[in-house]
């Protein structure tokens, strides 16, 4: 298992092809180590080719590529591991599907029960956001600074702090004991996508 530390890149909805990759891209030679590829759009053969395009540039900066609540599309690829939400399936389920070697990630929100439902099944890091009001989810659901300390405390696998965070205000997320940042609009939305992610890798050292 990789080591799930640092900048934990979300692609941007909308962003497709060239622009996606020179993003990805960027957002890799700034020091990100884990992307997640979320793409919600029905195009089956244009995310598999995506995909596959991501994996390789992931793999040129020893990088992890999960991919958002697809399970085929991570066999298909070869990726790293999947991320899961509220509505997809459990983890122990997916871990049948995907053997022992895939990382699976669980949203968890601002419920840390649910948080440790998913430890018990085997997840190998949790998600906790919105941290700030996000622009990408404006209904999201708001989880405090105070729970990201509790989930440290009271959690195993490694916690992803997601929403709203930028690099400005990521360093008292991690304070607070998140062990990865999650951004999109914080970092894709920025006009020096390497320079942010630069900037934000450097609160982890």
């Amino acid at each position: 298992m990789k080591h799930l530390t640092g900048l934990y890149a979300i692609t941007m909805d909308g962003i497709q092809g060239g622009a996606l990759l020179a993003q990805a891209g960027a957002a890799l030679e700034g020091g990100c180590r884990i992307l997640q590829y979320r793409d919600k759009s029905g195009d089956t053969q244009r995310r598999r080719e995506e995909a596959q395009a991501l994996l390789a540039l992931c793999r040129e900066h020893q990088a992890i590529l999960i991919i958002n609540d697809d399970l085929a599309l991570c066999r298909q690829c070869n990726a790293h591991g999947v991320h899961l939400g509220r509505d997809d399936m459990p983890v122990a389920a997916a871990r049948k599907i995907l053997g022992r070697d895939k990382i699976i990630g669980v949203s968890c929100y601002d419920d840390l029960q649910r948080g440790h439902q998913a430890a018990g099944q085997g997840a190998d890091y949790l998600a906790f956001g919105a941290i700030y009001p996000s622009s990408t989810k404006p209904a999201a659901a708001n989880a405090s600074l105070a729970l990201l300390r509790r989930a440290k405390s009271a959690l195993n696998p490694p916690i992803v702090a997601i929403g709203g965070i930028t690099p400005e205000n990521a360093g008292q997320v991690i304070q607070a004991g998140a062990d990865m940042v999650a951004m999109i609009q914080g970092l894709f939305g920025q006009e020096d996508i390497r320079h942010a992610a630069r900037k934000t890798t450097r609160l982890f050292k």
